[in-house]
């Protein structure tokens, strides 16, 4: 339990896996890789954060997004696999940004994401990545991240 033991060192919480909020799973398995669905960045709470960023929020809060949105896929994954220590790799993460249109700054955004996976898991947590501005997210949500992994066999 590494994984856990240096989020809650971080002084963050692993939350309650986020339940889908369509029809879809939290994400699939196939082989050593695990496609997890997109998540948005849910209080402790259990609260959605909203708003655009460069017109409700800023960099910071869509930083601090971005992160919450990284703790609900590390949820979401040990609920498939059972043990954060088990990823090999970060593979690649996709990042979606509710985001005026005129504000280009969502790589500083989806860096909330990245930053986590890297001090968690090193270099097994370097990635290849997108961050891309949308006209909108479900429920008015700031960020939307999908990640896929590789774990042990």
């Amino acid at each position: 339990m590494e994984i856990e033991a240096k989020i809650e060192a971080m002084g963050l919480t692993l939350p309650k896996p986020p339940s889908p909020v369509a029809n879809y799973v939290p994400g699939v398995r196939t082989g050593n890789l695990v496609f997890l669905s997109g998540v948005g960045p849910l209080t402790q709470d259990r609260d959605r954060l909203k708003g655009k960023l460069g017109r409700d929020l800023t960099v910071e809060q869509g930083y601090e997004a971005a992160r919450g949105c990284a703790l609900n896929l590390l949820a979401n994954l040990k609920g498939i696999i059972g043990d954060l220590d088990k990823v090999t790799q970060i593979v690649k993460v996709l990042g979606m940004i509710n985001s005026d249109p005129d504000w280009v700054e969502t790589p500083l955004v989806i860096n909330g994401c990245s930053d986590l996976l890297v001090e968690l898991y090193g270099d097994r947590g370097r990635h290849g990545r997108a961050a891309v501005g949308m006209a909108t997210l479900p429920f008015a949500i700031p960020v939307e991240i999908e990640m896929i992994v590789e774990v042990e066999p």
